[in-house]
């Protein structure tokens, strides 16, 4: 099949703000497509990423980049030009892909693309909370009486359920921050309802993810699909494998390639194009981040999870994951000043998740401290319990918002690219698993002082009984 190719340049100007000025079709008619118009933020998030990078180099930026409309792929090449306070955008040799259709059932998701205009829409939060209920006319009946409201969880309107080979189109959207189609799903509420989902991601201005819009197309009830008929689960270990051979062995791959064209170990290279394989490992170790998190999130929120109970020694955690993290805070001048070699302070917990606890702790000190500045991570022992501070002399955390930033994918509105949002979520939920806890000390504005307790050792609190 031939795919369809718009010879001409189409141009395109966004502002420093990411605002688009002006536009050819079809880029206007993707814009729209997508939720924005002329005047208002470019919601193609590839092109906006473009124009963002043309900016902040000072010079112009040519790359291939791929797009998705909800009828087809779109294979570019976008020249970003950057003058004065806009980015002038060339688009050339656009070509559109058509969708490949599942095994087995073409007749169907004709019919569903065919339809796309017709489509329920739908819109969540970084949560997966609905912003924007389910809209449109409903001829067959096939939606509840009462759509969900704003703020309702999105699995309890859909349920999820993974295709023949056990994947989620929808999984793999969400952990790569791209669109995704053709995700089946159920009602909650009435499983013999079946949809198809489709989605794509929402930016702001800065790159930050605001979450997801898409549509729900009903399946037709008369074309049985016995294998979905009843909705299955994902068990947390195939997720996990999943994981390792759908992401972490290619972004393995890519962080290795970028870091070795980075350091021009094949030859030299031009500054700019070695910036650019910096960029594309930096970004790579920020998704690979990610995909921990995400393991990380699904094996704590099993009801079944549990951690080692041994002896450590927290002190001597606390230097490991400062001596971890002393070239991250070199980078950004910051001393980090750890438990003296000979004080010793034992608790119980597993030695290897109280070390993510403190990594994460540190890395967010470092991350949000200024460039001069001391981290301190001290230790001490109290009424049955040991505890280790990790201050900070950043903006600190108002008093209303310490027990929010513990909320997953909770960022407090910074517009850094450094987190996933799920750190301190997972940290708090580790140090409860192992009888401890988090809290968060310091007045506003002087920095944050983060309190990891756990309990001390039961064999060291019985001989300070004796």
């Amino acid at each position: 099949m031939n795919m369809p190719v718009h010879s001409a340049i189409i141009q395109a100007s966004v502002s420093a703000e990411g605002l688009l000025l002006s536009a050819d079709e079809p880029l206007l008619a993707l814009q729209r497509e997508t939720g924005g118009d002329l005047g208002e933020r470019l919601a193609i998030p590839q092109l906006a990423a473009v124009a963002r990078l043309a900016i902040r180099l000072g010079i112009i930026v040519s790359r291939p980049v791929v797009a998705a409309s909800d009828q087809c792929d779109i294979d570019m090449w976008v020249r970003a030009r950057p003058d004065g306070k806009a980015v002038h955008l060339s688009v050339i040799d656009w070509q559109e892909r058509p969708i490949p259709l599942l095994r087995n059932n073409s007749s169907l998701l004709e019919a569903d693309l065919a339809a796309v205009s017709d489509g329920w829409s739908w819109q969540v939060d970084t949560q997966l909370r609905f912003q924007m209920v389910l809209e449109g006319g409903d001829p067959d009946g096939v939606l509840p009486l009462q759509p969900p409201v704003p703020g309702n969880p999105f699995s309890s309107y859909f349920q999820l359920q993974p295709d023949e080979d056990g994947d989620m189109a929808i999984l793999r959207g969400f952990t790569q921050r791209r669109a995704f189609r053709n995700q089946l799903a159920c009602l909650t509420a009435d499983p013999a309802k079946r949809f198809h989902l489709s989605g794509f991601p929402l930016f702001d201005l800065t790159g930050q993810l605001l979450g997801y819009r898409g549509k729900a197309f009903a399946l037709d009830l008369a074309v049985p699909v016995p294998e979905i008929a009843a909705p299955a689960v994902l068990d947390p270990l195939a997720f996990g494998k999943r994981l390792d051979r759908s992401l972490r062995q290619p972004l393995g791959r890519i962080i290795a390639n970028a870091d070795t064209i980075s350091a021009q170990l094949e030859g030299p290279l031009r500054p700019d194009y070695a910036g650019y394989a910096q960029d594309i490992a930096s970004a790579g170790r920020h998704l690979m981040a990610l995909v921990d998190d995400l393991a990380d999130l699904q094996a704590i929120d099993r009801p079944d999870f549990t951690v080692v109970s041994e002896a450590i020694d927290l002190a001597d955690v606390g230097r490991r994951a400062a001596g971890l993290l002393s070239v991250k805070a070199l980078d950004r001048q910051i001393s980090i000043m750890a438990p003296a070699t000979e004080q010793h302070v034992p608790a119980n917990g597993e030695f290897r998740r109280v070390l993510q606890i403190l990594v994460n702790l540190i890395g967010n000190a470092i991350r949000y401290g200024p460039e001069g500045s001391v981290v301190r991570v001290e230790t001490e022992q109290e009424d049955g319990q040991s505890r280790i501070f990790v201050t900070d002399q950043g903006p600190g955390i108002a008093t209303e918002d310490r027990e929010r930033i513990f909320e997953k994918f909770e960022r407090l509105g910074r517009d850094d690219q450094g987190g996933s949002g799920l750190g301190l979520y997972i940290s708090r939920r580790l140090a409860r698993a192992m009888g401890g806890d988090i809290r968060i000390e310091g007045e506003a504005g002087q920095g944050a002082c983060f309190i990891l307790r756990l309990p001390l050792d039961q064999a060291v609190e019985a001989d300070i009984s004796v």
